[in-house]
């Protein structure tokens, strides 16, 4: 699979990345022998990027990809996690997690944003997954904590990257304006962009996307499927948008979308999958996979040629913006 340099550091990227919030049994549980799979499965994909977070199943995400990368030769792959969330005793458990996972609640989350934080995260999520190094670190949804995440965790996170200790830093959120600030304010070298750079929403051209451009920095796509909407062939009514109900316009330009898509040649999700690459700063697509099988249905829809006229058509069908451009890099 091809890499992709995030701009400016040692660190490149496989097309493809490895989500591991899902294996953090996000809605629903999954087993250790099925995660396990999963990685497995992305490695003879050729997938050598994975992304995990202390957030994702108090620290289960952390623990399995660890197991599941525990054999691999260490310089063959890329690791990013997140840091800002804590992971400290519950003293109130309520016997399940309350934030979307299906694991029990024995720990709690507690927002940090300060150097000391940024250090025992870092040093805490290496003791989960058994690594060496993190090869990537994103600040994890800093929208409250700008001042914080900007003052304090973002220079932590430049003094390690300086010395070697970490490839890559950045900060990896669901919307774009404040990402457009770590760029353009900070020595971040990526952002890990969630669901603003897709076929149905193309907001980040406003803001992030030019201002990695300007800046010669790097985004990671995350959210591509915009929650599902995205990810079947032929969209319906009762499908997620941005983790709620889908509205019945949505579900109309999303299934308008995928009827162009047929008349290329391709897939709905393919063509979801292939979208930000559009842009030459997007650097990677990153999916959360649950099973083999869902690894194997991306890692061939991205193995997939989507024609370049399929953009055109959108655009001049007003199914995409019109300033999205004609090729990435």
């Amino acid at each position: 699979m091809r890499l992709r340099k995030i701009q400016n550091t040692p660190v490149a990227v496989t097309e493809l990345g490895f989500g591991a919030s899902v294996i953090g049994n996000l809605y629903r549980e999954t087993s250790d022998q099925e995660a396990s799979t999963a990685v497995d499965a992305a490695w003879h994909a050729g997938i050598r990027y994975f992304d995990t977070a202390p957030h994702y199943g108090l620290g289960l995400s952390e623990r399995r990809l660890g197991a599941a990368l525990h054999d691999r030769p260490r310089e063959e792959y890329v690791v990013s996690s997140k840091v800002g969330r804590l992971l400290v005793p519950n003293e109130d458990p309520r016997g399940a997690d309350s934030e979307g996972f299906a694991v029990p609640d024995d720990l709690r989350r507690q927002w940090d944003f300060s150097r000391d934080g940024v250090l025992r995260s870092i040093e805490e999520t290496l003791t989960r997954t058994g690594l060496d190094r993190l090869d990537i670190v994103f600040l994890h949804d800093p929208d409250d904590h700008w001042q914080q995440a900007a003052e304090e965790a973002m220079p932590a996170l430049a003094d390690l990257r300086d010395q070697g200790v970490i490839g890559a830093i950045g900060a990896g959120m669901n919307q774009s304006a404040m990402l457009a600030r770590f760029l353009r304010e900070t020595a971040a070298d990526a952002v890990m962009l969630a669901g603003r750079y897709t076929l149905l929403d193309q907001s980040s051209l406003d803001d992030v996307l030019p201002a990695a451009q300007e800046h010669g920095k790097s985004v990671v796509a995350v959210g591509v499927f915009n929650s599902g909407l995205l990810s079947r062939d032929r969209p319906t009514g009762g499908m997620r948008y941005d983790y709620q109900d889908a509205p019945a316009e949505l579900v109309q330009r999303a299934l308008a979308i995928a009827e162009v898509c047929e008349q290329y040649g391709t897939s709905l999700p393919a063509a979801a999958i292939a979208f930000p690459y559009t842009h030459p700063s997007v650097v990677n697509v990153t999916l959360g996979m649950r099973t083999a099988e869902q690894v194997e249905r991306n890692a061939e829809l991205h193995r997939r040629p989507v024609p370049a006229g399929l953009w055109d058509h959108l655009r001049a069908e007003g199914l995409i913006r019109a300033d999205v451009p004609s090729s990435g890099c």
